[in-house]
């Protein structure tokens, strides 16, 4: 059983937790202050409705302090839940806890389904492939906690924003010359790895000449990534080259790309449409 949480919300989450709750105007429940008594205390069991892995439970605590009710975490975040799992047991006033509970819902069936979809892709190509990154198509606001689901997944964050590394994509080569951009970007790059977006190997092939550390393979099938992938090799330019492969990888098809023998892939469909883990919280009134 999870100890309680004994240390205050990071500021992402405290700031996802109050805009949330601000947002379904929780303190103007109308239905709850007309059927249930202001005295009533109950207890909300909240439990896992299929199996996968959970996430968002510091946010869940978070929503629920925040109405004043008690919490017992009886998971960790990460952790493997099947269908009728207990995650969480919330208590106190009531009217508090119907008012939260959608909210304190939303965010454990989202963020559970972002860890469950991020660990089904590190399933498909297996503890010798690729690593699993996530990518910047993170739904506005709530990117630093759908960071912290796929880590939870077992995937690897990534770029958090526009600040952590250079990208060199195809916008922009399509304002500046290739061998121009890698050079500027060295010169600005101060310990970040400068990386550039290809399609084909005379693409790659070209990046790596200019100085470019790392590339992205964008949209490639598996045959194609491989092509480049061993291109390289056969070049001499494959050594110390981090090589990313992106573009329509789901956890559905990620298996196909575990043998090309590139580094990573990137997945956006980790966070922009990982489908929910459902939650049902049962209330039990306290006597």
């Amino acid at each position: 059983m999870a100890p309680p949480r004994n240390r205050p919300p990071s500021a992402p989450v405290r700031r996802a937790a109050e805009r949330a709750l601000a947002e379904d105007r929780w303190r103007r429940d109308v239905t709850s202050r007309a059927v249930v008594s202001a005295s009533q205390r109950a207890t909300g069991r909240i439990s896992a409705q299929a199996s996968g892995v959970v996430s968002g439970l510091d946010v869940a605590e978070a929503v629920a302090r925040a109405a004043g009710l008690q919490v017992r975490r009886r998971a960790r975040e990460g952790d493997a839940v099947r269908r009728g799992s207990v995650v969480l047991e919330l208590s106190g006033n009531a009217r508090a806890l119907l008012a939260v509970e959608r909210t304190v819902l939303n965010f454990l069936m989202h963020l559970s389904g972002v860890a469950s979809a991020t660990a089904a892709a590190r399933a498909a190509v297996g503890v010798d492939g690729p690593a699993v990154y996530a990518t910047r198509k993170t739904l506005p606001g709530l990117r630093d906690l759908e960071k912290d689901a796929v880590r939870h997944g077992g995937g690897r964050p990534h770029r958090r924003d526009l600040s952590d590394g250079i990208l060199v994509k195809n916008n922009h080569l399509a304002l500046v010359p290739l061998r121009t951009a890698v050079e500027r970007a060295r010169r600005w790059a101060r310990g970040r790895t400068v990386q550039v977006e290809v399609r084909t190997l005379a693409e790659a092939r070209a990046a790596v000449e200019a100085g470019a550390d790392a590339l992205l393979i964008d949209n490639a099938t598996p045959a194609r990534a491989r092509g480049i992938v061993c291109g390289l090799a056969a070049a001499g330019q494959r050594d110390g080259v981090h090589i990313e492969l992106s573009g329509g990888i789901t956890p559905a098809n990620a298996r196909s790309y575990r043998a090309t023998g590139a580094n990573a892939v990137s997945l956006g469909s980790l966070t922009h449409s990982a489908a929910a883990l459902p939650f049902h919280m049962t209330v039990v009134p306290d006597r």
